[in-house]
Parts: C-alpha cells; structure tokens; sequence
C-alpha cells in the first residue's frame, strides 16, 4: 500500500511538471502574440495539447524560442522603420533649410541690385542735373573784344548792351546752357540771331550770325552747337554779339560777364 501510495504520488507530481511547462509555454506565446505575429504559431501547439497528452513536454519551449526570433524579427523591422523615419526627417530638416537658405540669398540678391540700380539712378539724375546746370562759353578759346557798357554812337542805346567776342565768320557757336530756342531768324540790327531761354528762367542773345542750326521751340542742351558766326546785322566787321538777360527782350540785359561767372564758366 505504500508502495502504491508512493507512485501515485509519483505520478501527480510528474504531471504537474508537464502541465507547468505547458503553461509556461502557452504564457510566452500569449505574451508575444499581442504583437499579432506569434498567435499563428502558438495556435496549433496549444490545440494539440488539448487533443493529447502524449505531446513531448518540450514543445511549448521551442515554440516560446520560435517566438522570440519572430520578435527579434520585429524589433528589427521596428528599429529600420524607425531609422528610416529619422532620415526622412532629415532629409526634410535639411531640405528646408536649404530652401532658407536659398530663399535668403535671392533676398540678399535683390536688396543689393535695388541699392545698386537706386545708386545708379542716383547718380544719373545727378549727372542730368549737373548737365542741365552746366554752362559753357559760346565760343570755344575765343576771347571778349568789347566790354558790357561800352559807349559810342553804335548802340542806339548809347551804350553796349552785351559783350562782344572775337570770332570771323563760320566759327561754331553754342549754346552756354541748356534750354528751349524762342526765337531764331532775322533780328534786324542784330542781323541773324537766336534767343534761349534757360532752365533757371534766364534768358541769352547770340547776334550777328552768318548762319543758324536750330529753330524756335527747339530743345538745345550746353556745348550744342546752334549757328556759326558771322557780320550780318549792324556791325563793322565779324565777331559774336552775346547778351544775358531777364527776361526775351531788348531791354531786359544784365552782365554778361558777371551772368557767366556766376555759373562756373572761366572767362
């Protein structure tokens, strides 16, 4: 009887074993299948335990080692999934930065070529006022051969209402300063002659000319050559008969000289 006793108890604890290691088994798997990859392998192991117990007891460990490669295959799969996230991430961080950047030196880009074309604009406005400023002498290298005031039965004025320079007949006269032509032709005792108006609103005369290059209402800018000198009109022999003036008439005279200095011309 205790014979019988001892392998009945021998028996019970044999079982206990096995059903341990199933459990264990079963628990590994369990665990793993929350991943939803080991649930199919488990399956079949755990089925056949319920239609047998001659399955050998180790099969319950060899499908918790099958699980757990098929977890590491996951992790695996999960560490190049997130390796490859974090390329992508930057990658994009890198491309955007590079977009900043780019759109950074197309700023930069326009900002310098505004400063330069305003630079630019700014030194032409300035050149065209300097220009438009500017005077010169009537007739290049010539000389004044009779002085503002003069006197003498000449001028029917008594007096010399401008300042005569010394030329012969064809040499080129200019205009001193930029302006619009308001007369140019006939002007009887001042023969062939021409009147500009100026941008300042002074007036000047060049009389006695042998011939003319402009017309009324005509544009001239300084230095730009309107007629050649001449002895037509009253006069004793050729030169260029040159007035300042107020105002377009005869009457309205000022200093030549005085006029002329006053705009940077050396005479």
């Amino acid at each position: 009887m205790a014979f019988g006793s001892s392998r009945a108890s021998s028996g019970k604890h044999r079982g206990s074993s096995r059903l341990s290691r199933k459990t264990a088994g079963v628990a590994g798997i369990a665990a793993l299948a929350a991943t939803g990859v080991a649930a199919s392998l488990a399956a079949p192991a755990f089925a056949a335990d319920n239609h047998s117990s001659s399955i050998p007891q180790d099969s319950g460990m060899k499908a918790v080692v099958v699980a757990d490669d098929l977890a590491g295959d996951i992790e695996a799969q999960a560490d190049a999934q997130r390796n490859a996230a974090d390329t992508a991430a930057l990658k994009a961080q890198a491309e955007a930065e590079a977009k900043t950047k780019a759109a950074e030196a197309r700023r930069m880009a326009e900002a310098k070529a505004k400063a330069e074309r305003e630079a630019k604009e700014r030194a032409d406005r300035e050149e065209e006022r300097k220009r438009l400023n500017t005077f010169v002498m009537p007739i290049e290298g010539s000389y004044v051969s009779t002085q503002y005031g003069a006197g003498g039965s000449m001028w029917s004025s008594g007096s010399h209402t401008g300042i005569d320079f010394h030329a012969g007949v064809g040499n080129v006269v200019r205009a001193v300063g930029a302006g619009v032509i308001v007369e140019a032709g006939n002007g009887g005792a001042y023969g062939n002659n021409i009147v500009i108006k100026h941008n300042d609103g002074t007036y000047t005369q060049y009389a006695h000319l042998s011939s003319l290059s402009v017309s009324a209402g005509e544009q001239v800018t300084a230095g730009q050559q309107i007629g050649l000198s001449g002895d037509t009109g009253n006069v004793s022999g050729a030169h260029l008969h040159f007035e300042a003036r107020t105002g377009p008439s005869y009457g309205s005279d000022i200093n030549p000289l005085t006029y002329l200095r006053a705009r940077g011309v050396a005479i």
